[in-house]
């Protein structure tokens, strides 16, 4: 990692812009739930040392589902292991009654199980408690920008998964429902970069536009398709080919 020191404590703050694109914007809206008190305090306190809003903490799922849906938090930075209600399910229930919340998970365990069941359950993405502050920092901006964002080697093992989820049957089609709608080819362009699994920086660089336009194309064709997260729509974008086109 570079030599960053791991993430383990309070005082690793960076004075760094944390509104996700500009002073102008308001900052990113931030959420912890830990389980250890010393550990939660200490990363809800570098969040807010650099520039990040930590509106509500918790400490178990069942008080994380409640203070989450108080507060509306732009991202939440969730552990795994919690009382209460396990943190796949708080996942669950939070990304499904807002499909526009962003989940980080941030665990100590980097067991593939636990990698896939989180992402199965709407997190955005997943880091080790071994990264540094820096990283942690990086990957809430992002998360907030509906970027993946995945501690290195696990990246793969989650575009692996959305191509075995896609070559299962898929449920058969009611034939009383109505095509799905037609994406631009912008949109199409959009979601095979996105199935190929670039971030939405990188397909702005490559589409030469910009990275909120990359995000209202992804917003547009999930609307479009009537999925909620980006999980759904990698799914839908490799049954149908476009991550080879």
């Amino acid at each position: 990692m570079t030599g960053a020191r791991p993430y383990a404590g309070p005082g690793g703050g960076y004075e760094e812009d944390a509104t996700g694109g500009g002073s102008g914007q308001a900052p990113i809206r931030v959420m912890v739930v830990d389980d250890h008190p010393m550990w939660r305090d200490a990363v809800a306190r570098d969040l807010t040392e650099s520039g990040f809003d930590v509106v509500a903490t918790a400490g178990d799922g069942e008080q994380a589902v409640r203070r989450a849906r108080a507060a509306g938090p732009d991202v939440l930075v969730l552990d795994l292991n919690l009382p209460a209600k396990p943190g796949v399910q708080v996942c669950k229930e939070l990304v499904g009654g807002a499909p526009g919340l962003r989940v980080l998970v941030l665990s100590a365990s980097g067991e593939h199980t636990d990698v896939l069941e989180a992402v199965k359950s709407g997190a955005t993405g997943y880091l080790l408690k071994s990264a540094s502050t820096e990283e942690l920092l990086d990957a809430v901006r992002r998360t907030a920008a509906g970027d993946p964002v995945f501690t290195p080697g696990l990246a793969g093992l989650v575009l692996g998964e959305y191509r075995r989820l896609a070559a299962e049957p898929a449920p058969a089609a009611d034939t009383g429902k109505p095509t799905a709608p037609r994406l631009t080819e912008r949109e199409r362009e959009v979601l095979r970069l996105v199935a190929k699994g670039l971030s939405y920086k990188q397909i702005a660089e490559r589409l030469v536009i910009s990275h909120r336009t990359v995000q209202n194309h992804v917003q547009n064709t999930l609307g479009k398709l009537q999925l909620h997260n980006r999980v759904e729509l990698v799914r839908y974008a490799i049954e149908r080919g476009l991550d080879e086109e």
